[in-house]
């Protein structure tokens, strides 16, 4: 990933907070000499040191689930993300950009063991459920065991212990304070979900910012 030095956050606990926060991935890998796709929930784990891991899990039948233990995967979140248009800039005669956060990581792929597969499903349910309080949590206990063991054979679990880890925050950082005070007021005026969230992560870096 293309980091300029002023976009570039690379604080694990920062980027570990943007991932926990961010769990949907997109995660690439060669097979059979094609660079090919998946997409999945993650739970993130603190450990191994320096960089952690992530545990995901894949349909058997999706061809990405043929991966090779050892084979080095390559994963990307994407945060927020929004069209800034160069009218909200105090400053005139610029273009237009786009302003996001994203992370990437690589690794060397393992295959979780059947006892591994059922802690990460019950890691995610757990992660999942309590964004949904006072809903009482979903358990895997709520399931059959025989229907829980079919299932089981449908899905195939992977951890990736991280090598590498990175994120960038295009956040107008190289824009004068006026040039980003009226980006957030434009997107914010906007007012789409998307452009909601890109205007309050700019804002949080700039109060950061100034302390």
């Amino acid at each position: 990933m293309y980091v300029p030095v002023h976009f570039a956050f690379s604080d694990v606990a920062a980027v570990h907070a943007f991932m926990r926060t961010n769990v949907f991935a997109v995660i690439a890998g060669q097979i059979g000499g094609t660079i090919q796709f998946a997409y999945a929930p993650i739970v993130l784990d603190p450990e191994p040191l320096p960089l952690g891991r992530v545990r995901f899990h894949l349909a058997r039948a999706n061809p990405f689930a043929e991966i090779e233990d050892g084979a080095e995967l390559k994963l990307s979140i994407m945060g927020p993300h929004a069209y800034v248009s160069p009218d909200w800039y105090a400053t005139s005669g610029l273009v237009p950009t786009w302003n996001y956060v994203a992370v990437e990581g690589t690794g060397r792929v393992r295959r979780l063991r059947d006892s591994e597969l059922r802690r990460l499903l019950s890691d995610l349910a757990v992660q999942e459920e309590s964004a949904l309080a006072p809903k009482p949590a979903w358990t895997m206990e709520q399931v059959p065991p025989e229907r829980l063991n079919t299932l089981l054979t449908a899905i195939v679990g992977f951890q990736l212990p991280l090598d590498t880890l990175e994120g960038k925050a295009k956040l107008s950082q190289n824009r004068t304070q006026a040039d980003a005070k009226g980006a957030i007021e434009g997107l914010e005026k906007r007012g789409d979900p998307a452009s909601t969230a890109m205007a309050a992560s700019m804002r949080k870096a700039f109060e950061r910012e100034r302390g």
